[in-house]
Protein backbone atom coordinates (compact mmCIF):
# COMPACT_ATOMS: atom_id res chain seq x y z
CA UNK A 1 0.00 0.00 0.00
CA UNK A 2 2.88 2.44 0.71
CA UNK A 3 3.43 3.12 -3.24
CA UNK A 4 0.09 4.48 -3.08
CA UNK A 5 0.66 6.90 -0.41
CA UNK A 6 1.47 10.79 -1.73
CA UNK A 7 1.74 14.43 -0.24
CA UNK A 8 0.59 17.55 -1.75
CA UNK A 9 1.38 20.83 -0.10
CA UNK A 10 -1.32 24.10 -0.38
CA UNK A 11 0.52 27.25 0.64
CA UNK A 12 -1.50 29.75 2.66
CA UNK A 13 -0.99 33.59 2.91
CA UNK A 14 -2.20 34.00 6.32
CA UNK A 15 -4.46 33.11 9.06
CA UNK A 16 -7.21 34.81 7.57
CA UNK A 17 -7.38 31.83 4.60
CA UNK A 18 -6.42 29.48 7.32
CA UNK A 19 -9.30 29.69 9.25
CA UNK A 20 -11.63 29.54 6.13
CA UNK A 21 -10.09 26.74 4.60
CA UNK A 22 -9.74 24.98 8.11
CA UNK A 23 -12.53 26.29 10.04
CA UNK A 24 -12.71 27.66 13.31
CA UNK A 25 -10.27 25.87 15.66
CA UNK A 26 -9.64 23.36 12.96
CA UNK A 27 -13.26 22.23 12.91
CA UNK A 28 -12.85 21.01 9.22
CA UNK A 29 -10.08 18.76 10.00
CA UNK A 30 -12.39 15.79 11.11
CA UNK A 31 -15.02 16.53 8.60
CA UNK A 32 -12.07 15.84 5.41
CA UNK A 33 -10.65 13.14 7.63
CA UNK A 34 -14.16 11.43 7.79
CA UNK A 35 -14.67 11.63 3.94
CA UNK A 36 -11.51 10.84 2.89
CA UNK A 37 -8.77 8.44 3.40
CA UNK A 38 -5.86 11.38 4.06
CA UNK A 39 -3.96 13.53 6.96
CA UNK A 40 -3.59 16.78 7.10
CA UNK A 41 -0.40 18.11 9.09
CA UNK A 42 -0.46 22.43 9.44
CA UNK A 43 3.36 23.83 9.16
CA UNK A 44 3.62 27.29 9.51
CA UNK A 45 1.66 28.56 6.22
CA UNK A 46 1.57 25.14 4.87
CA UNK A 47 -0.69 22.58 5.27
CA UNK A 48 0.19 19.15 4.09
CA UNK A 49 -2.49 16.66 2.81
CA UNK A 50 -1.04 12.88 3.24
CA UNK A 51 -2.89 9.82 2.02
CA UNK A 52 -4.04 7.50 -0.93
CA UNK A 53 -3.29 9.59 -4.09
CA UNK A 54 -6.59 9.83 -5.26
CA UNK A 55 -8.09 11.33 -2.46
CA UNK A 56 -4.88 13.89 -2.08
CA UNK A 57 -5.50 14.81 -5.74
CA UNK A 58 -8.80 15.59 -5.06
CA UNK A 59 -8.41 17.56 -1.70
CA UNK A 60 -5.57 19.61 -3.02
CA UNK A 61 -7.48 20.57 -6.31
CA UNK A 62 -10.09 21.64 -3.74
CA UNK A 63 -8.60 23.69 -1.58
CA UNK A 64 -6.78 25.18 -4.70
CA UNK A 65 -10.04 26.25 -6.23
CA UNK A 66 -11.13 27.74 -3.01
CA UNK A 67 -8.10 29.64 -2.15
CA UNK A 68 -8.58 31.27 -5.74
CA UNK A 69 -12.06 32.58 -4.43
CA UNK A 70 -11.65 33.58 -1.28
CA UNK A 71 -8.31 35.26 -2.61
CA UNK A 72 -11.09 37.12 -4.89
CA UNK A 73 -12.70 38.35 -1.96
CA UNK A 74 -15.38 35.16 -1.52
CA UNK A 75 -15.53 35.10 2.52
CA UNK A 76 -16.27 31.38 2.45
CA UNK A 77 -18.80 29.73 4.71
CA UNK A 78 -18.43 26.72 7.20
CA UNK A 79 -21.89 25.47 5.02
CA UNK A 80 -20.09 26.47 1.82
CA UNK A 81 -17.31 24.22 2.53
CA UNK A 82 -19.25 21.07 4.10
CA UNK A 83 -20.87 21.59 0.85
CA UNK A 84 -17.60 21.85 -1.77
CA UNK A 85 -16.65 18.89 0.18
CA UNK A 86 -19.78 16.84 -0.97
CA UNK A 87 -19.30 17.78 -4.11
CA UNK A 88 -15.47 16.94 -3.85
CA UNK A 89 -16.35 13.27 -2.87
CA UNK A 90 -18.72 13.02 -5.87
CA UNK A 91 -15.54 13.92 -7.84
CA UNK A 92 -17.71 17.54 -9.05
CA UNK A 93 -14.99 20.26 -8.34
CA UNK A 94 -15.90 21.89 -11.76
CA UNK A 95 -19.33 22.98 -9.99
CA UNK A 96 -17.19 24.58 -7.17
CA UNK A 97 -16.41 26.83 -9.38
CA UNK A 98 -19.46 27.45 -11.15
CA UNK A 99 -21.28 28.34 -7.59
CA UNK A 100 -18.81 30.38 -6.13
CA UNK A 101 -17.96 32.77 -9.32
CA UNK A 102 -22.27 33.16 -9.43
CA UNK A 103 -22.14 36.53 -7.36
CA UNK A 104 -25.51 38.05 -7.60
CA UNK A 105 -24.94 40.93 -5.72
CA UNK A 106 -23.63 42.01 -2.30
CA UNK A 107 -26.21 43.32 0.03
CA UNK A 108 -25.36 47.00 1.96
CA UNK A 109 -24.37 44.35 4.98
CA UNK A 110 -21.66 43.25 2.88
CA UNK A 111 -23.12 39.92 2.84
CA UNK A 112 -22.56 38.31 -0.62
CA UNK A 113 -25.30 36.78 -2.81
CA UNK A 114 -24.62 33.45 -4.44
CA UNK A 115 -26.20 30.36 -5.15
CA UNK A 116 -25.09 28.25 -2.37
CA UNK A 117 -26.03 24.42 -4.18
CA UNK A 118 -26.27 23.39 -7.73
CA UNK A 119 -30.25 23.11 -7.60
CA UNK A 120 -30.26 26.94 -6.91
CA UNK A 121 -27.49 27.43 -9.65
CA UNK A 122 -29.64 25.59 -12.21
CA UNK A 123 -32.91 28.26 -10.88
CA UNK A 124 -30.53 31.29 -11.25
CA UNK A 125 -29.80 30.16 -14.76
CA UNK A 126 -33.43 29.47 -15.70
CA UNK A 127 -34.21 33.27 -14.50
CA UNK A 128 -31.77 34.84 -16.93
CA UNK A 129 -32.64 32.28 -19.44
CA UNK A 130 -36.84 32.29 -19.30
CA UNK A 131 -39.31 35.21 -19.38
CA UNK A 132 -40.95 33.42 -17.06
CA UNK A 133 -40.15 30.84 -14.06
CA UNK A 134 -41.97 28.12 -11.95
CA UNK A 135 -39.72 27.20 -9.08
CA UNK A 136 -40.72 24.42 -6.58
CA UNK A 137 -39.62 22.76 -4.17
CA UNK A 138 -39.54 23.07 -0.15
CA UNK A 139 -38.95 25.28 2.55
CA UNK A 140 -35.72 26.70 2.91
CA UNK A 141 -34.60 26.45 -0.54
CA UNK A 142 -33.95 29.63 -1.36
CA UNK A 143 -37.18 30.13 -3.54
CA UNK A 144 -37.98 33.47 -2.78
CA UNK A 145 -34.76 35.20 -1.45
CA UNK A 146 -32.68 34.55 -4.95
CA UNK A 147 -36.03 35.68 -6.75
CA UNK A 148 -35.97 38.81 -5.15
CA UNK A 149 -31.82 39.26 -5.70
CA UNK A 150 -31.73 38.58 -8.85
CA UNK A 151 -34.86 40.95 -9.03
CA UNK A 152 -33.33 43.56 -7.08
CA UNK A 153 -29.91 43.18 -9.31
CA UNK A 154 -32.06 43.65 -12.67
CA UNK A 155 -33.36 46.90 -11.37
CA UNK A 156 -30.04 48.17 -10.17
CA UNK A 157 -29.10 47.18 -13.99
CA UNK A 158 -31.80 49.39 -15.02
CA UNK A 159 -33.04 45.80 -17.22
CA UNK A 160 -36.30 46.42 -15.74
CA UNK A 161 -38.50 50.10 -14.02
CA UNK A 162 -39.99 48.18 -11.19
CA UNK A 163 -40.36 45.34 -9.02
CA UNK A 164 -43.87 44.04 -8.50
CA UNK A 165 -44.03 41.59 -5.56
CA UNK A 166 -46.96 39.50 -4.68
CA UNK A 167 -48.68 36.29 -2.75
CA UNK A 168 -52.47 35.00 -2.47
CA UNK A 169 -53.77 36.36 0.81
CA UNK A 170 -55.45 32.81 1.73
CA UNK A 171 -54.51 32.26 5.02
CA UNK A 172 -56.05 35.97 5.59
CA UNK A 173 -59.63 34.75 3.94
CA UNK A 174 -62.84 35.07 5.88
CA UNK A 175 -60.59 36.41 8.76
CA UNK A 176 -59.13 39.83 6.92
CA UNK A 177 -61.83 41.75 8.38
CA UNK A 178 -61.61 41.20 11.82
CA UNK A 179 -58.17 42.00 11.49
CA UNK A 180 -57.17 46.37 13.14
CA UNK A 181 -56.17 48.88 10.76
CA UNK A 182 -56.66 50.17 6.97
CA UNK A 183 -56.35 46.79 4.31
CA UNK A 184 -52.37 47.74 3.89
CA UNK A 185 -52.08 47.00 7.46
CA UNK A 186 -54.40 43.71 7.25
CA UNK A 187 -52.22 42.22 4.65
CA UNK A 188 -49.08 43.31 5.72
CA UNK A 189 -48.78 40.62 8.06
CA UNK A 190 -49.26 37.88 5.26
CA UNK A 191 -46.66 39.81 3.30
CA UNK A 192 -43.74 40.16 5.78
CA UNK A 193 -41.34 37.56 4.56
CA UNK A 194 -40.99 40.12 1.09
CA UNK A 195 -40.58 43.12 3.38
CA UNK A 196 -37.44 41.02 5.45
CA UNK A 197 -36.06 39.99 2.01
CA UNK A 198 -35.59 43.12 0.54
CA UNK A 199 -34.88 44.91 4.21
CA UNK A 200 -31.95 42.67 3.90
CA UNK A 201 -30.92 43.28 0.10
CA UNK A 202 -31.55 47.22 0.14
CA UNK A 203 -31.14 48.38 3.22
CA UNK A 204 -34.22 49.84 4.91
CA UNK A 205 -34.11 53.59 4.02
CA UNK A 206 -33.20 52.76 0.28
CA UNK A 207 -36.77 50.15 0.30
CA UNK A 208 -38.72 52.83 1.83
CA UNK A 209 -37.66 54.82 -1.20
CA UNK A 210 -38.46 52.50 -3.89
CA UNK A 211 -41.66 52.21 -2.44
CA UNK A 212 -42.51 55.82 -2.01
CA UNK A 213 -41.98 56.27 -5.71
CA UNK A 214 -43.62 53.30 -6.76
CA UNK A 215 -40.81 51.37 -8.36
CA UNK A 216 -41.46 48.51 -5.60
CA UNK A 217 -45.20 47.55 -5.30
CA UNK A 218 -46.13 45.18 -2.76
CA UNK A 219 -49.53 43.85 -3.05
CA UNK A 220 -51.94 40.78 -2.60
CA UNK A 221 -52.45 38.79 -5.81
CA UNK A 222 -56.20 40.25 -6.69
CA UNK A 223 -54.75 43.68 -6.84
CA UNK A 224 -52.83 42.68 -10.15
CA UNK A 225 -56.47 41.81 -12.50
CA UNK A 226 -57.13 44.18 -15.10
CA UNK A 227 -53.36 45.60 -15.28
CA UNK A 228 -50.48 45.13 -17.87
CA UNK A 229 -47.24 44.71 -15.93
CA UNK A 230 -44.35 46.43 -18.63
CA UNK A 231 -41.02 46.42 -17.72
CA UNK A 232 -41.14 44.54 -14.33
CA UNK A 233 -40.01 41.86 -12.60
CA UNK A 234 -42.69 40.19 -11.13
CA UNK A 235 -42.66 37.08 -8.24
CA UNK A 236 -45.68 35.68 -6.97
CA UNK A 237 -44.71 34.25 -3.81
CA UNK A 238 -46.80 30.95 -2.38
CA UNK A 239 -47.65 30.13 -5.66
CA UNK A 240 -48.62 27.24 -4.68
CA UNK A 241 -51.74 28.56 -2.80
CA UNK A 242 -53.25 30.79 -6.23
CA UNK A 243 -56.20 29.16 -7.78
CA UNK A 244 -56.21 28.02 -11.87
CA UNK A 245 -57.89 31.01 -12.94
CA UNK A 246 -55.30 33.64 -10.35
CA UNK A 247 -52.40 31.81 -11.90
CA UNK A 248 -53.67 32.60 -15.03
CA UNK A 249 -54.47 35.87 -14.54
CA UNK A 250 -51.03 36.86 -13.07
CA UNK A 251 -49.40 34.98 -15.92
CA UNK A 252 -51.40 36.93 -18.94
CA UNK A 253 -51.18 40.18 -16.64
CA UNK A 254 -47.31 40.24 -17.96
CA UNK A 255 -46.47 43.14 -20.57
CA UNK A 256 -43.46 44.23 -22.86
CA UNK A 257 -39.49 43.59 -21.05
CA UNK A 258 -41.09 42.00 -18.08
CA UNK A 259 -40.02 38.91 -16.39
CA UNK A 260 -42.02 36.40 -13.81
CA UNK A 261 -40.89 34.01 -11.35
CA UNK A 262 -43.64 31.80 -9.22
CA UNK A 263 -42.21 30.22 -6.69
CA UNK A 264 -43.85 27.68 -4.32
CA UNK A 265 -44.55 24.47 -2.23
CA UNK A 266 -46.96 22.44 -3.79
CA UNK A 267 -46.73 20.06 -0.54
CA UNK A 268 -48.15 23.10 1.15
CA UNK A 269 -51.48 24.02 -0.42
CA UNK A 270 -53.83 25.74 1.93
CA UNK A 271 -56.41 26.76 -0.30
CA UNK A 272 -59.79 25.82 0.76
CA UNK A 273 -62.69 23.16 -0.10
CA UNK A 274 -59.72 20.96 -1.79
CA UNK A 275 -58.91 23.26 -4.53
CA UNK A 276 -56.24 21.96 -6.67
CA UNK A 277 -53.40 24.60 -7.13
CA UNK A 278 -52.48 26.53 -9.57
CA UNK A 279 -48.82 26.57 -9.68
CA UNK A 280 -48.83 23.05 -9.56
CA UNK A 281 -51.36 23.01 -12.64
CA UNK A 282 -49.30 26.00 -14.56
CA UNK A 283 -46.34 23.73 -14.24
CA UNK A 284 -48.15 20.86 -15.87
CA UNK A 285 -49.81 22.24 -18.79
CA UNK A 286 -46.30 25.17 -19.56
CA UNK A 287 -43.91 23.37 -18.99
CA UNK A 288 -43.68 22.64 -23.17
CA UNK A 289 -43.55 26.24 -24.12
CA UNK A 290 -40.76 28.06 -25.20
CA UNK A 291 -39.52 30.82 -23.11
CA UNK A 292 -41.05 28.86 -19.84
CA UNK A 293 -39.12 27.24 -17.14
CA UNK A 294 -40.08 25.00 -14.22
CA UNK A 295 -36.88 24.14 -12.10
CA UNK A 296 -37.71 21.88 -8.76
CA UNK A 297 -35.60 22.06 -6.14
CA UNK A 298 -35.49 19.71 -3.47
CA UNK A 299 -34.34 18.32 0.17
CA UNK A 300 -31.14 18.64 -1.35
CA UNK A 301 -31.29 22.35 -1.63
CA UNK A 302 -32.15 23.11 1.90
CA UNK A 303 -29.52 25.69 3.17
CA UNK A 304 -31.42 26.57 6.38
CA UNK A 305 -30.39 24.31 9.78
CA UNK A 306 -29.37 20.67 8.85
CA UNK A 307 -32.35 19.20 10.66
CA UNK A 308 -34.54 20.97 7.85
CA UNK A 309 -33.59 18.33 5.53
CA UNK A 310 -34.19 15.29 7.90
CA UNK A 311 -37.76 17.00 8.67
CA UNK A 312 -38.44 17.17 5.15
CA UNK A 313 -37.55 13.77 4.28
CA UNK A 314 -39.21 12.26 7.39
CA UNK A 315 -42.63 14.21 6.29
CA UNK A 316 -41.95 12.71 3.04
CA UNK A 317 -41.57 9.36 4.12
CA UNK A 318 -45.04 9.63 6.29
CA UNK A 319 -47.16 11.14 3.09
CA UNK A 320 -45.96 8.19 0.99
CA UNK A 321 -46.79 5.55 3.83
CA UNK A 322 -49.69 7.54 4.20
CA UNK A 323 -50.91 7.60 0.17
CA UNK A 324 -50.25 3.80 0.20
CA UNK A 325 -52.01 2.81 3.14
CA UNK A 326 -55.24 4.74 1.38
CA UNK A 327 -54.75 3.59 -1.82
CA UNK A 328 -54.44 -0.53 0.28
CA UNK A 329 -57.54 0.25 1.65
CA UNK A 330 -59.44 1.57 -1.33
CA UNK A 331 -58.82 -1.73 -2.96
CA UNK A 332 -59.96 -3.81 -0.47
CA UNK A 333 -63.37 -2.39 -0.23
CA UNK A 334 -63.77 -2.66 -4.10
Amino acid sequence: MAENITTKTVTLTGGDEAVQLLGKQDRHFSLIEEKFDVRLIPKGHELIIEGQVEDVDLLSAMFQELLSHIRKGHMLTGREFEYALKLTGQGNIKSIRSLFSDLILVTPRGKQIRPKTIGQKQYLEAIRSYDIVLSIGPAGTGKTYLALAMAVDALKRKQVQRLILTRPAVEAGEHLGFLPGDFQEKVDPYLRPIYDGLYDLLGMDVFQKYREKGIIEIAPLAYMRGRTLDDSFVILDEGQNATSEQMKMLLTRLGFGSKAVVTGDVTQVDLPGGRYSGLEEASRILSDIEGIGVIYLTDKDVVRHPLVQSIIKAYEAFDQARGRGRHEKENQAQ
